[in-house]
């Protein structure tokens, strides 16, 4: 079984990350969405309430599944089993980014990372621009699934 690992911070999951895993299955059996804690973020929403979300998006997906992160992504991929790190990338900004980590990751354990271009009809959506609308009353129902604008919405209300 070929499984590999689509890990981020997820807050929160968005229809672009979803395409991501979507996309992902197409070449891995099982897509775990890794949703990991990162000490240098401030989170709109708790660890709990990102993997609870994260599971509603995926649900209909077969073949991924949910687990929390704890400690460093390449303990957990081998952990799991998996033979790969799946990222998503909207355009040359996020690759620079992201290839320092896969390279470090590759150094680490051995573990590739397969980058997956972004639909281009999604490349705008960032979570944090997401929680920015929100916050600022806009319409996020066509960035996010439904449970994630629900609750997000909920959320800004509550400030």
């Amino acid at each position: 079984m070929r499984i590999a690992v689509c890990p981020g911070s997820f807050d929160p999951i968005t229809l672009g990350h979803v395409d991501v895993v979507r996309r992902a299955l197409t070449m891995f059996d099982e897509v775990i969405i890794g949703v990991a804690q990162n000490a240098s973020k401030n989170y709109r929403f708790s660890p709990s309430e990102r993997l609870g979300l994260a599971e509603s998006a995926v649900a209909d997906l077969p073949g991924a599944r949910v687990m929390p992160i704890d400690g460093l992504l390449v303990d957990f991929v081998k952990d799991v089993g998996a033979s790969a790190i799946v990222k998503g990338l909207r355009g040359a900004a996020d690759y620079d980014g992201e290839q320092s980590m896969a390279l470090l990751n590759r150094h680490l354990s051995g573990i590739e990372t397969v980058f997956v271009m972004g639909d281009p009809k999604l490349a705008h959506i960032a979570s944090s621009l997401v929680k920015d609308v929100a916050r600022h009353g806009g319409n996020i129902d066509d960035l996010v699934p439904a449970a994630v604008a629900a609750a997000l919405t909920g959320k800004e209300t509550n400030v």
